[in-house]
């Protein structure tokens, strides 16, 4: 498969399967929240793994104390960033025992 162009948006394709394997994970992976294991939606597993791509988390003072993580934005990701994401999250999971739903190519 050709590389794709740098700067090129990502496709409805690469999102479809994002969400896909994020929805995977959440159904099938706990983890640590809040000093406890627990499962956690899709859009949670996706400012993990953003983090994790980026190596970086941002955060802010919460308006009563504590704090709160700021996500990356996926909808700014471009081909390449996508397609590093959807490794990354097939990676983990699949060290994980996570049994994808569908097939992944």
């Amino acid at each position: 498969m050709p590389e794709p162009a740098f700067n090129e948006r990502r496709s409805v394709e690469q999102n479809k399967m994002l969400w896909a394997l994020l929805t995977d994970l959440a159904t099938q992976v706990e983890w640590p929240v809040d000093g406890r294991m627990q499962k956690l939606d899709p859009n949670d597993w996706k400012h993990i793994m953003t983090a994790g791509l980026k190596k970086e988390q941002r955060v802010a003072q919460g308006i009563d104390g504590g704090f709160v993580i700021l996500g990356q934005y996926t909808h700014r990701f471009d081909k390449r960033e996508m397609a590093d994401l959807i490794e990354l999250v097939i990676a983990f999971g699949t060290q994980r025992g996570v049994v994808w739903t569908e097939e992944k190519t």
